[in-house]
């Protein structure tokens, strides 16, 4: 029997005025996940794979019908699929544990996949000290403001949230790779295999760049892209990870 196979992805950002078509990146999401399912022991969904997420206690957001459709399907087939909060769908709940068969991850997750050790995460925060993320980070990830937020009616929150995320990446950008001694995600990496010397893949979203590089022996950081230019993707074959790009 084949090796079954593990795969990795982030940072769809469904529902973003990135791309060119949101409905058909659904539906070709929809596609790489039949075509994952039919070799796949488990899917790792590593962050921010919608734009905006907020669960109230009876109302989710409006839209992805397919894509949660058919994580449901891939989830009720026996495949597990694992969905890490990024930093735009970080306000979930229970529904697409119920809903979709799920399992959440809310903080990043070291396991162990054939021989190999895996450090998982979407990378946010991670090596970045700057005052300001670290400030929006905590307000983001205040319970009290959260209750405050989910108090106002989905009529205005949702259209102000949506404007909040296309502003910040219309004037923030997303900027290309700074270089191994600058990149934080690299850095947090080189630090952590000091503290875990036997982590063997650091795999993280997040800076929607494609980026495979060695650290060290037998340790090397994988970061995956996004689904608004790459349409890319990370597969492990039980001996090694690999970064492809999705071609049908």
């Amino acid at each position: 029997m084949a090796q079954q196979k593990i795969y990795f992805l982030s940072d769809a950002h469904l529902g973003a005025k990135s791309h060119a078509d949101s409905f058909e990146t659904e539906r070709k999401l929809c596609r790489w996940l039949d075509m994952a399912k039919s070799d796949a022991q488990a899917i790792y969904l590593l962050g921010d794979m919608f734009d905006y997420w907020f669960e109230y206690k009876y109302v989710v957001p409006k839209g992805f019908t397919r894509v949660l459709g058919k994580l449901a399907e891939v989830s009720d087939s026996g495949v597990e699929v694992h969905f890490f909060i990024g930093n735009h769908d970080i306000w979930l709940g229970d529904y697409l544990t119920r809903e979709c068969g799920m399992i959440l991850h809310f903080e990043p997750f070291i396991t162990t996949l054939g021989t190999r050790k895996f450090y998982l995460a979407h990378g946010d925060g991670l090596g970045d000290d700057s005052l300001s993320f670290r400030f929006l980070r905590a307000l983001f990830h205040n319970k009290f403001l959260i209750k405050c937020f989910a108090a106002v009616h989905p009529t205005l929150t949702v259209p102000l949230a949506y404007k909040w995320s296309n502003s910040s990446r219309e004037n923030g950008g997303v900027q290309e790779y700074l270089g191994e001694d600058k990149e934080h995600l690299v850095l947090f990496a080189k630090q952590k295999i000091v503290e875990i010397p036997d982590i063997d893949y650091f795999v993280f979203g997040h800076r929607h760049i494609l980026l495979d590089l060695p650290i060290g022996p037998h340790t090397r950081v994988i970061i995956l892209g996004d689904w608004i230019r790459y349409f890319s993707y990370a597969v492990f074959d039980g001996e090694k990870v690999e970064l492809l790009q999705f071609e049908e």
